[in-house]
């Protein structure tokens, strides 16, 4: 286990979480929140919480902490700047769901620290501190990103402690490029929310007006009085709050453009051929095999590698899906 401290900044789901998961572990653990009624409640279940990240980041500084920027996109750029103010070359990481954004915003506002990106594969719907979890990252995938260094390079140490951080909280390390953990979130998380709101405009017939005056066939009361199992899996996140949403989204515009060009290619020849032939098994039958191709993706074993694997390996097998478990040594 690593016994460098943690310092959070950002005390919401994950923030709120991966302090749970870090104290649970052992490790030394500190977070600060801009909130005071959550300062409360952190501080009544029994965790550290200075008066504001000053304090916390002056901490941080003094232990050679791992500092963790756990808030909204938008809320980076300001948090930087009062990490460049307080603990300049602190080694660095985020759990942020967009890369490239965070990566060009710490070179810009906080270019001295030893930054390395984090992004844990795990979240509900629910936000705020009572939704947190010391188990939420257990069996989750969570990615250390390579190249976030000026020049693309990658600080070995603080990958490690990235790294090692995850795999206290439960979770197995997926190494990424940063572009490339972008353009697959954007298929794979963000374009999900994006399909998550048509699905739900489209059964109650909302075209962003007040509710009521539905125009669409089948739309309305009626479809959402019979929508069940599927409908509700469909839509899950958008129980999300929309601010949350649109921060990710929108901060993977170039990862979600390219998701949403190839679902929209895919969609329109499935309507082609439905208009003119009746039939959709193309698209279902690709669709089934993919998700078979998900779920054996998801009992493949981790890996341990030893503490000297070069970049270039954990680039390898960040490419191939392989999530590690551990220093094989």
């Amino acid at each position: 286990m690593n016994s460098r401290p943690i310092c959070v900044l950002g005390l919401g789901l994950i923030g709120g979480s991966l302090t749970r998961a870090a104290a649970a572990a052992g490790r030394e653990v500190w977070g600060a929140t801009p909130s005071e009624g959550t300062a409360k409640a952190a501080r009544a279940d029994g965790y550290d919480v200075p008066a504001d990240a000053e304090q916390a980041l002056g901490r941080a500084r003094e232990s050679d902490a791992l500092v963790v920027l756990a808030m909204p996109l938008p809320a980076v750029p300001a948090a930087l700047r009062q990490v460049a103010e307080v603990a300049p070359a602190c080694r660095l990481t985020d759990v942020v769901s967009v890369k490239a954004a965070v990566r060009d915003a710490v070179h810009t506002h906080a270019p001295r620290t030893r930054f390395v990106g984090g992004h844990p594969m795990a979240g509900t719907s629910s936000s705020g501190w009572p939704a947190g979890s010391a188990t939420l990252f257990t069996d989750a995938n969570w990615v250390a990103t390579l190249g976030d260094a000026p020049g693309g390079g990658t600080d070995r140490e603080v990958w490690a402690d990235v790294a090692e951080l995850a795999w206290d909280c439960g979770a197995r390390v997926v190494p990424a490029e940063v572009e490339e953990h972008d353009a697959a979130v954007g298929r794979i998380s963000h374009l999900p929310h994006l399909l998550a709101a048509v699905l739900a405009a489209v059964a109650a017939g909302d075209h962003g007006k007040a509710v009521g005056g539905f125009t669409e066939p089948g739309a309305g009361p009626l479809a959402l009085a019979l929508a069940a199992g599927s409908f509700a899996d469909g839509t899950r996140v958008m129980d999300t709050r929309p601010e949350l949403v649109l921060a990710m989204c929108e901060g993977n515009r170039a990862g979600l453009l390219s998701a949403v060009d190839d679902a929209l290619g895919r969609l329109g020849a499935a309507r082609g051929s439905l208009a003119s032939t009746g039939g959709l098994a193309a698209t279902v039958d690709a669709g089934h095999r993919s998700r078979q191709r998900w779920n054996d993706a998801r009992v493949v074993p981790g890996r341990t590698v030893p503490r000297t694997i070069s970049i270039g390996e954990l680039r390898a097998l960040g490419a191939e899906g392989t999530a590690l478990t551990g220093w094989s040594d």
